[in-house]
């Protein structure tokens, strides 16, 4: 993704839920602006079936939101607090002047490891 010369590549694997994870990924950056690294901790959801109104989210999603999305008909079914079937990213960010950003999703192994600046 792109605005202006901020760029973000980024993958989340996730099979069923890879291109839900990657929508959660892009609003959690572009609409509730958080950093690469937040946007990847956040905790997902995921709609598994076609059918029916299940929905898959981690616990650690307000009791709350669970409880409203139930009083609308949802059927929730919790699991783990970093369920590694809801997907596991890693992405970078490069913004003006040459800074470079990165971020690894806790799911999976993985991580972002920052290159030395050249001297001269």
């Amino acid at each position: 993704m792109q605005k202006g010369d901020t760029r973000i590549a980024f993958g989340i694997m996730g099979g069923w839920n890879q291109s839900q994870a990657h929508a959660q990924f892009v609003s959690n950056v572009v609409d509730f602006g958080m950093n690469l690294q937040g946007a990847l901790e956040a905790a997902r959801f995921s709609k598994t079936t076609f059918d029916g109104c299940d929905v898959q989210m981690e616990t650690r999603v307000s009791p709350a939101v669970i409880k409203e999305l139930q009083s609308m008909g949802h059927v929730i079914r919790t699991v783990g607090e970093y369920y590694v079937p809801l997907g596991a990213g890693q992405a970078v960010m490069s913004v003006p002047g040459g800074v470079h950003f990165g971020a690894s999703d806790p799911r999976k192994d993985g991580a972002a490891v920052p290159e030395n600046p050249d001297f001269k």
